[in-house]
């Protein structure tokens, strides 16, 4: 028999779908409060959030007559009609958010607005109406959620332990610190602080916050634009390196997203830099018209389609490779046992400093709620009978901006040198300070030897450096292909018998569409008969190469949606399998031959790393050295 569903059950389901977990909640009322203009957010866990969720803000509120329609399904302040979906800037619109939450655990909301005398105080469980009643409170909302899933047992069991549903939360504080610089942020989990920024809008401060001391001095400034896309925020030196994809966080109107057109952008603009299956760090912050976003292609809107992939793709990754260019990044060595970077870490630091409490604190009675203690209060009244408080100390003014490193009298802890005036003094540094491997600079190189007929030995000045002949001579081989490409003075090599491969109807589309730009790279190819195609002649740096598994690799690549004026990512492609003629290691050359490879290294324009991203050169200081022999301490 088929029947209609009562509303609670409706509503439970509903909620399943919007609630999977604490972090779910605290999303949702996270995305509210930046939505309402708050400048200042808290957030405070129990249980890894299954027994309490505590966001505090000092936004616009919500208004006394809206407070019980927020509560209601499918409402929302932020669309009007269908077509609103699709020019969305807000973070959060989904009218399901707070009467999911509110049907599936306890919630007390205390909120006011700037013109409200007085503010609301709303508590409701399991979707229903508690109690409505007048309390003093600061301007802005409180919301604190208490037992979730308390009357779905079957869902509450499914959740994982509370420092697993706390992790959860810690990275999505994170990243909502990340995309707004400006908004100070409290993050503390049972009362001991996690995370605290400032919110003085320094993007290289929240994440020196987030991440430690030695990735915030391994950032490189990116700022780039074209027509309607810009792109700002920070990326890594090659240094820093992951073996996942875990460290590249990106946001799409200020929305933080995962999605593998712009991963892959990012990952070709460090082409070269990093070695293959490595990550680069990175912070970026994508601006787009929003009608060539969706976000609506994702329940938790953590994927996006773009309007114009190929575009964005091309875009991003010449902004991250034109960053990295034309600096130098030679490793030093050493003997200490390397220390790898901090990754993301929810472990607090050892004195937290203490944003607001110590300058807005308020006394309540005995049996007065304790929501609201970060803010400015006025006249204060007891959350259970409505009775006034006379706060001890009133606050007439809002605290002072503050710097970073003093908050509200307590000192944080010290930043050192991280910070530049928006990174514009680092990259004066890297861009014009003399460079090593410069043709002035190798006027003074002395050649000492070879060591494991692999490495070649130079002095120079203070310095012992320390060059890979087959990674150098990979570098030098990736770069003078790419220069015939684009003089179109490719060299080509006859294959006799010619290479049969078999296609794929996505293949065979993709080839006919790019067979004149293979022609040009010195491929040719012609119909074999039915879904074969025969290799006939290729570029003379690939012979000796599987042809048919190149070209296969290269069709592939291509219909990830690569326009043609793109192909230049193609010539890169085939460039770095070139490297396969380079002089291997364990093998003795001239000092005539190795002078000769010097040269052309210089000659390149990014000498620093082999076309898969391991370094060419290294270095060790005079001073390094005599402090291993015990010279100088």
């Amino acid at each position: 028999m088929i029947q209609v569903l009562d509303s609670k059950t409706i509503d439970k389901i509903a909620a399943g779908e919007v609630i999977e977990r604490p972090a779910s909640i605290v999303k949702e009322l996270l995305e509210n409060a930046v939505d309402a203009g708050a400048t200042r957010i808290s957030v405070d866990i129990k249980n890894g959030g299954i027994d309490e969720i505590r966001v505090s803000d000092n936004g616009s509120g919500i208004e006394r007559k809206e407070v019980r329609t927020a509560f209601l399904p499918h409402a929302t302040s932020k669309l009007r009609s269908i077509e609103d979906l699709f020019i969305l800037k807000s973070l959060g619109f989904r009218g399901e958010a707070l009467p999911s939450i509110a049907s599936v655990s306890r919630v007390k909301l205390f909120t006011k607005t700037e013109g409200d005398n007085v503010g609301i105080k709303y508590v409701i469980e399991g979707g229903t109406e508690l109690s409505f009643e007048e309390a003093g409170v600061p301007d802005g909302s409180t919301f604190i959620v208490n037992d979730l899933f308390f009357n779905t047992p079957a869902r509450r069991k499914f959740l994982k332990s509370a420092n697993t549903e706390a992790g959860h939360i810690s990275t999505l504080v994170e990243e909502t610190a990340l995309s707004n610089p400006d908004i100070s942020i409290k993050y503390s989990i049972s009362g001991s602080n996690r995370l605290y920024t400032s919110g003085n809008g320094d993007l290289k401060e929240v994440i020196y916050r987030i991440f430690g001391r030695e990735i915030s001095e391994s950032l490189l400034p990116l700022k780039a634009s074209s027509g309607d896309m810009i792109l700002t925020g920070f990326i890594s030196k090659p240094i820093i390196a992951r073996s996942s994809r875990a460290m590249e966080n990106y946001f799409v109107n200020s929305r933080y997203v995962k999605d593998n057109i712009i991963s892959k952008a990012i990952e070709d603009g460090y082409a070269g830099f990093l070695m293959q299956h490595k990550f680069p760090f990175t912070v970026l912050m994508l601006q787009l018209p929003s009608e060539n976003v969706d976000i609506n292609v994702h329940p938790r809107k953590m994927e996006i389609k773009l309007s114009d992939g190929s575009a964005v793709y091309e875009f991003i990754r010449k902004a991250v490779r034109d960053t990295l260019s034309n600096r130098e990044f030679i490793n030093d060595f050493d003997f200490e046992k390397e220390k790898s970077p901090k990754e993301r870490d929810t472990e607090a630091p050892a004195k937290a400093p203490e944003p607001f409490e110590a300058v807005n604190a308020v006394t309540y009675t005995e049996n007065s709620e304790k929501p609201l203690s970060l803010f400015k209060e006025e006249t204060v009244y007891d959350a259970g009978t409505s009775a006034q408080i006379i706060p001890k100390k009133r606050e007439d003014e809002r605290p002072s901006p503050v710097s970073p490193d003093t908050i509200d009298g307590t000192e944080a802890a010290p930043l050192e040198k991280p910070f530049f005036d928006d990174g514009v003094k680092g990259s004066q540094l890297d861009l014009f300070e003399e460079k090593i491997l410069s043709r002035d600079a190798s006027k003074e190189f002395k050649i000492v030897g070879q060591i494991f007929e692999t490495y070649w030995i130079i002095e120079f000045r203070d310095e012992m450096l320390l060059i890979d002949q087959h990674a150098a001579h990979e570098k030098v081989n990736y770069e003078s292909f790419l220069k015939q490409f684009r003089v179109r003075s490719v060299i080509t090599q006859n294959l006799n018998p010619p290479i049969v491969m078999t296609l794929s109807g996505e293949q065979r589309s993709v080839l006919n569409r790019f067979l004149p730009r293979f022609t040009e790279m010195g491929f040719e190819i012609e119909p074999f008969g039915g879904n074969d195609f025969a290799i006939r002649t290729v570029p003379y740096n690939l012979y000796g190469l599987n042809d048919s598994e190149v070209m296969t690799a290269l069709l592939d690549e291509l219909s990830a949606g690569i326009r043609d004026e793109d192909i230049s990512i193609i010539h890169d492609k085939i460039a770095s399998m070139s490297c396969k003629a380079a002089i291997k290691g364990n093998t003795a050359i001239s000092l005539n031959e190795a002078e000769a490879l010097i040269e052309q290294l210089l000659s390149c324009k990014d000498p620093y790393n082999c076309p898969h991203g391991r370094p060419t050169i290294i270095k060790m200081s005079k001073k390094e050295l005599e402090k291993k022999f015990k010279r100088v301490l």
